[in-house]
C-alpha cells in the first residue's frame, strides 16, 4: 500500500527519496510527496496527484534540495486522492509527516485538536498526527518525546516518520501494525516502509520491532520500545539486490515474474532435499518434534496465497491423511475458531506484513495452537520473525501487483511441508522419494511450459473482448482455475469467476452462451472423465471452450472447443503449478491487448498493510 522513503545526509537527499519512492511504485499509489529542510527551519514541500513522475515533473519546476526530507506515496483511505490529502502533511513550526496505515480514533483526536485552535487543511487521519505531535512539542523534550506521547493516544495501525524544522538533524520513526525500518549509511541513514526502497544507497537494515520509535540522526540510532526503554535492534545485511527490482528487457515486471519462476521454484527447494529426502530442518529447529505431533492443519492466507493454502488442503489430506482447513485470514481473525489438539498454525503471505494474516497469526498465538509456521518471502518481514516455524520461498522481489512466481514458489512450499508431515504420518520413504523428485522435476517442467506464451498470446486476442469468463476445475485445480479468475479479473477487469466443474449445472450454466469463454484446467489423473463429462455440458448449450489440456487426456480441437495442449504429461502433484503459468499468461496478454496497468492495476495495492 503507502510508502515510505526518508533520508539525513551531508548530500542533498531528494535524488534518494525520489528514486526510493519510484521503487515502492509497486505498492499502489494514487499521489505522492515529498518534504525538505533546505537551510534554515522553513520546510519545503511538494505534493502530487498521480505518478511519481508528477512528483519529478514538479520538482523540475520547482527546484529544491536539502539534507534532511520524507516522501510518501498515498493511496487513499481517509478522503479522496487529491494534492491536499496527499502526504507529507505540516503542522505548525515545520512539524512534517507522512503515515502508512489507519488511525481509528482520528476523529475525536480531531475534535480535541480543533478545540485547542488547530486548523485542518485535509480530510485525512494523518494530519490529526501532525497536529497532535506539535501539540506534545510544547511540553518541551524534544521530537522523540513527542511522537512517543502521540503514538501512545493512537489507536490503529501506523507506521510514521517525523521531522521538525527546529531539529535539522532528526527523522523520528514509528511503527504498530505497518511495518518501519532503517537503512544503515556512513554518517548518512535511512528510513523506508520497504527494503526495496533504499538498496541503492546501502544493505544494512534495522527493523523496528512492534511498538518501537527511533530517533535517526546522521551519525546515531536510537530505538525506544513501547514502553520507552532503550533497546538494541540487531543489524540486518540484506541479500536482495538493487537490480533484482529492473524490468530488464521485459515490457512489464509481471512478465519478468512469469518468466522467472522456474529459477525461482529451483531456488525455494534448493539445499532443502538431499539424497532424494526431504529435510524437515529445513523449516526450523523445532520442526520434526512439531510435525511429528501435529495431528491437523490450519492454514489462513489472503487473495492467492489463499489458493496457495487450497490446494496443499488437497495433498495434506490426500497424502498425509491428516485433516485440514483452509480460511480466508480476514474471516479468521474475526471469529472465536475451535483449535483442536495438536493443531498445527500455517500462514502464508508474500510480503509478510498483510494486515489481515499478521492478525490472525497474532491470534493464533492466544488461541491454543501447538505451533505457527510462516510461509513467506520476505526474510526481515513481521510474519517471519513472529513465527516459531518459518519455510522461506526465496523467489525474490515481486514488484507486478498481481502475483505470479511468488504463487508458484508458495506451491513448491507447500509441497515440501506435505512430504515432512507426511513422514511421520505413514509415508514410506520410497513414495517420499518420489515426491521429492516430483518437485525436483518442476523448474525445468516450469521452463518448457514458457513455450506456450505464442500460442497464448494468440488466444488472448479472442478473450480480450469479451467482457466475462468462466473457469473450471476440480480436485487441486479448483484453486487453479480461481487463481487464474483472479488472475484475469485483476490485470484485464474483465471479469472473471472459477467453479469446481462438478458445480456446472447447480447455477453457473445458466450463464453459458457463445460470448462468455469456459476455460479449463484439464491434467490427466483420477478426475479427467469427470471433466470431459462437464465440458461436453458447456458444448451442448453453445459455449466456447479453451481446454489447456495433458497431450495424454484424448482431449483434441474441434468445433467450439480449442485445445492448448500442455508440453508434457505432469503428474497430480505437479500440475496446480505447471498450469497455473499458461492462465498467468493469458491474463497478461489480455491486459496488454486491452492497454491497462499491468503492473499497477487500479484500486490495487501490491502489500496490504491495513484492514
Amino acid at each position: 500500500m503507502c510508502g515510505i522513503v526518508g533520508a539525513v545526509a551531508d548530500r542533498d537527499i531528494v535524488p534518494i527519496l525520489i528514486e526510493g519512492l519510484k521503487r515502492l511504485e509497486y505498492r499502489g499509489y494514487d499521489s505522492a510527496g515529498v518534504a525538505v529542510l533546505n537551510g534554515g527551519s522553513q520546510v519545503s514541500r511538494l505534493r502530487a496527484v498521480g505518478k511519481v513522475a508528477k512528483l519529478s515533473e514538479a520538482l523540475a519546476t520547482t527546484p529544491t534540495s536539502g539534507h534532511l526530507g520524507i516522501a510518501h506515496t498515498r493511496w487513499a483511505t481517509h478522503g479522496v486522492p487529491n494534492e491536499r490529502n496527499a502526504h507529507p502533511h505540516i503542522s505548525r513550526d515545520g512539524v512534517a509527516i507522512v503515515h502508512n496505515g489507519i488511525i481509528e480514533n482520528h476523529e475525536e483526536l480531531r475534535a480535541e485538536l480543533e478545540k485547542l485552535g488547530y486548523e485542518f487543511s485535509s480530510e485525512t487521519d494523518t494530519e490529526v498526527i501532525a497536529h497532535r505531535i506539535h501539540h506534545h512539542l510544547q511540553a518541551g523534550g524534544g521530537l522523540c518525546q513527542a511522537v512517543q506521547r502521540t503514538v501512545a493516544e493512537l489507536r490503529g495501525a501506523y507506521s510514521l516518520a517525523v521531522m521538525w524544522g527546529q531539529d535539522p538533524d532528526c527523522i523520528v520513526l514509528a511503527r504498530a501494525g505497518c511495518p518501519a525500518l532503517i537503512g544503515i549509511g556512513r554518517d548518512e541513514n535511512f528510513v523506508a516502509s520497504d527494503i526495496a526502497a533504499l538498496l541503492p544507497v546501502t544493505r544494512r537494515f534495522v527493523i523496528l520491532e512492534e511498538g518501537d520509535v527511533a530517533c535517526i540522526r546522521r551519525r546515531s540510532i536510537q530505538v525506544m520500545d513501547a514502553k520507552g526503554q532503550a533497546v538494541e535492534r540487531p543489524e540486518y545485511v540484506s541479500e536482495q539486490s538493487a537490480e533484482a527490482a529492473e524490468r530488464g528487457e521485459f515490457a512489464h515486471f509481471m512478465l519478468k515474474e512469469i518468466h522467472e519462476q522456474p529459477r525461482a521454484v529451483a531456488q525455494t527447494l534448493s539445499e532443502r532435499v538431499a539424497g532424494g529426502r526431504l529435510l524437515s530442518q529445513a523449516f526450523g529447529p523445532a520442526a520434526t518434534e512439531v510435525f511429528r505431533r501435529t495431528t491437523s492443519v490450519h492454514i489462513v492466507a489472503c487473495g492467492t496465497s489463499y489458493h496457495a493454502g487450497v490446494v496443499a488442503r488437497y495433498f495434506i489430506e490426500q497424502i498425509c491423511r491428516v485433516p485440514c482447513r483452509v480460511e480466508i485470514a480476514s474471516e479468521f481473525r474475526y471469529r472465536d475458531p475451535v483449535v483442536p489438539a495438536n493443531s498445527l498454525f500455517v500462514s502464508i503471505s508474500q510480503s509478510g506484513e498483510t494486515a489481515d494474516t499478521l492478525a490472525a497469526l497474532r491470534l493464533a498465538k492466544k488461541a491454543g495452537f501447538l505451533s505457527t509456521l510462516a510461509i513467506c518471502n520476505v526474510p526481515e518481514s513481521s510474519l517471519v520473525r513472529e513465527s516459531e516455524l518459518v519455510m522461506l520461498t526465496r523467489a525474490g522481489p515481486e514488484i507486478g501487483v498481481a502475483s505470479t512466481k511468488a504463487f508458484t514458489t508458495q506451491l513448491a512450499a507447500l509441497g515440501m511441508l506435505v512430504i515432512a508431515i507426511g513422514k511421520h504420518h505413514g509415508l514410506a520413504t520410497e513414495r517420499e522419494q518420489k515426491l521429492v523428485h516430483r518437485l525436483l522435476e518442476l523448474p525445468s517442467m516450469l521452463e518448457q511450459t514458457l513455450a506456450l506464451d505464442p500460442v497464448i498470446r494468440g488466444l488472448a486476442k479472442e478473450i480480450a473482448p469479451k467482457h466475462h469468463a468462466l473457469f473450471l476445475g476440480r480436485g487441486a485445480m479448483f484453486p487453479i482455475a480461481q487463481e487464474g479468475a483472479l488472475k484475469l479479473k485483476e490485470i484485464s477487469y474483465i471479469h472473471a469467476e472459477a467453479y469446481a466443474a462438478g458445480e456446472l449445472k447447480h447455477g453457473p450454466l445458466a450463464l453459458v452462451d457463445a460470448d462468455m469463454p469456459v476455460i479449463a484446467v484439464a491434467p490427466n489423473n483420477d478426475l479427467l472423465e469427470k471433466v470431459k463429462s462437464n465440458l461436453q455440458e458447456v458444448r451442448a448449450r453453445g459455449g466456447m471452450l479453451y481446454v489447456f489440456a495433458d497431450p495424454e487426456s484424448g482431449i483434441e480441437s474441434s468445433e467450439g472447443v480449442k485445445v492448448i495442449t500442455m508440453p508434457r504429461h505432469v503428474s497430480y502433484f505437479q500440475s496446480p503449478a505447471v498450469y497455473t503459468l499458461p492462465l498467468q499468461l493469458l491474463a497478461y496478454h489480455a491486459a496488454v491487448l486491452k492497454g491497462t496497468d499491468v503492473d499497477q492495476p487500479r484500486n490495487l495495492a501490491k502489500s496490504v498493510t491495513v484492514e
